[in-house]
């Protein structure tokens, strides 16, 4: 069983900056790839972005792949989040989640933390 849990998130203005942490416990991190994922309210979740368990393989959702980077130091059991030139559309609570390559592509995990708040004003 792998507890995940987030930090990082907060307020921040149109064009800011933001990471988001993800540290795993109680299973073995590196065998898993691990994704974020995001749901605004009134909105479904949608996926945003995929690292391998080696962290060698990485793919982001289209809207934001020009400015988020995903990141995992399988040392600390830890996958980041880097965000950059936030929008006020990318307000949502934003998860991150353990599981197989193609199926957090399609929202689907083993795990999911339960969220980090990330609000961006205009």
């Amino acid at each position: 069983q792998v507890q995940l849990v987030e930090s990082g998130g907060g307020l921040v203005q149109a064009g800011g900056s933001l990471r988001l942490s993800c540290a795993a416990s109680g299973g073995t991190f590196s065998r898993y790839a691990m994704g974020w994922f995001r749901q605004a309210p009134g909105k479904e979740r949608e996926f945003v972005g995929v690292i391998s368990w080696s962290g060698t393989s990485t793919y982001m959702k289209d809207s934001v792949k020009d400015r988020f980077t995903i990141s995992r130091d399988n040392g600390k059991n830890t996958v980041y989040l880097e965000m950059n030139s936030l929008k006020p559309e990318d307000t949502a609570v934003y998860y991150c989640a353990a599981g197989e390559w193609f199926a957090l592509q399609r929202r689907s995990s083993n795990y999911r933390g339960q969220g980090t708040q990330v609000t961006v004003s205009s």
